[in-house]
C-alpha cells in the first residue's frame, strides 16, 4: 500500500506537469504574436502597436465566416489569414509609409490611432458582447497518465508554433525574400543601393506578420472560445513583451521569450495569485532588462554617426 505522502508527492508533480504544459502552450501563442512585432522592428525598426488588433480582426473574420456564413472551419481559417494578410500590408501602406523617415514617437502615435481604429470598428460592426467563438481544430486529447491529459488544442498549438518558427528561420537565411529582409535590416540605404526594393521587403514583412496574427488567433480563440473587440489588447501587449525579454529583432528570442513568459504567468497563477500573475510578469521583465537590456538574444545595435 503506497503511503499518503507518495501519492501527495505525485498528484503535485502532475499538476506541476499540466501547468507546464499549459504555459508553454499559452506562451507559444505569445511566440506567434512575438514573431510579428520581432520582424517588422528588425526589418522596418519600428513598433506596431496595432499588431494585437490584427488578432482580433482575424477572429472575427472566422467567426463570421464560420457562424453567418456556414463555411468549413478550413475556409474560414483561409480567410481569416487572407483578410489579416491585406490588413496588414494596407496598414503598412496608409498609416506607416509616409513616416518612414519621422521620429519614433510619431510612429507610435500612429501606431495607437491605427489599434483604437480597429477596435472601434470592431466596437461598431459586432457590439462590445463577447461572441462564442465556435470550434475549428478537431485533435483528440492525449491521456499520458490517469492524472496528466494534455489537451489536442494544447498539442496543436505548440506543433504550429514549433514549425512556423522553424519555416520562418529557414525562409530568413535561405531565400532571396529573406536575404533582401537581412540587408534590410542590416541597413536600408545600402541595401537599396544593391537593388533591393526597401518598399516592398517591409511590406512582404508586414504580410507576413499578419498572417502569423491569424494563426495566433486562430489558436488563442480556440483555446480560450469567446471573442470580443479587446480581444487582442492583451495578448498583444504580453507578446510586446516577449519579444523584448527574448531580444526584440530576434526570431529564436521571440519563442524563448513568448514560452518563457507563458509558463512564468501560468505557474504565477497556480502557484502564486492569479491577480498577480500579470505583475510578475512585467517584474520579471524589469529585471531581464536591468540585467540585460537588450533582452535574452538581443544584439547591442551600433549608431552609425
Amino acid at each position: 500500500m503506497r503511503r499518503p505522502l507518495e501519492v501527495f508527492n505525485e498528484v503535485s508533480v502532475m499538476n506541476f506537469l499540466s501547468y507546464l504544459i499549459s504555459g508553454i502552450s499559452l506562451g507559444s501563442v505569445y511566440a506567434l504574436i512575438a514573431l510579428g512585432y520581432t520582424m517588422v522592428y528588425g526589418i522596418a525598426k519600428m513598433l506596431n502597436f496595432a499588431h494585437g488588433d490584427v488578432i482580433m480582426i482575424g477572429g472575427f473574420v472566422m467567426f463570421t465566416a464560420v457562424s453567418s456564413a456556414g463555411t468549413s472551419p478550413a475556409i474560414a481559417i483561409i480567410c481569416g489569414i487572407i483578410v489579416c494578410t491585406v490588413l496588414g500590408v494596407v496598414i503598412e501602406k496608409v498609416a506607416y509609409k509616409p513616416l518612414r523617415n519621422a521620429t519614433s514617437l510619431a510612429v507610435l502615435i500612429t501606431a495607437i490611432g491605427v489599434s483604437y481604429l480597429l477596435q472601434n470598428a470592431a466596437l461598431l460592426i459586432f457590439g462590445s458582447a463577447a461572441k462564442n467563438f465556435p470550434k475549428m481544430i478537431n485533435v483528440p486529447d492525449l491521456k499520458l497518465s490517469d492524472e496528466l491529459t494534455v489537451s489536442g488544442i494544447t498539442i496543436v498549438t505548440i506543433c504550429v508554433t514549433v514549425v512556423i518558427m522553424i519555416g520562418l528561420t529557414l525562409f530568413i537565411q535561405h531565400t532571396k525574400p529573406g536575404a533582401a529582409m537581412q540587408a534590410v535590416s542590416e541597413d536600408k540605404g545600402a541595401a537599396q543601393l544593391m537593388g533591393v526594393n526597401v518598399n516592398s521587403t517591409i511590406s512582404l514583412t508586414f504580410a507576413i506578420g499578419s498572417a502569423l496574427a491569424a494563426v495566433a488567433s486562430l489558436l488563442l480563440c480556440s483555446a480560450y472560445p469567446q471573442i470580443n473587440p479587446y480581444t487582442g489588447a492583451m495578448p498583444g501587449i504580453k507578446a510586446f513583451v516577449a519579444a523584448v525579454f527574448g531580444g526584440i529583432g530576434s526570431i529564436p528570442g521571440a519563442m524563448i521569450g513568448g514560452i518563457l513568459l507563458g509558463i512564468i504567468e501560468n505557474l504565477s497563477k497556480a502557484y502564486i495569485s492569479s491577480q498577480l500573475s500579470d505583475a510578475i510578469v512585467f517584474g520579471v521583465l524589469i529585471i531581464v532588462l536591468i540585467i540585460r537590456p537588450t533582452g535574452i538574444l538581443g544584439k547591442k545595435m551600433n549608431e552609425k554617426v
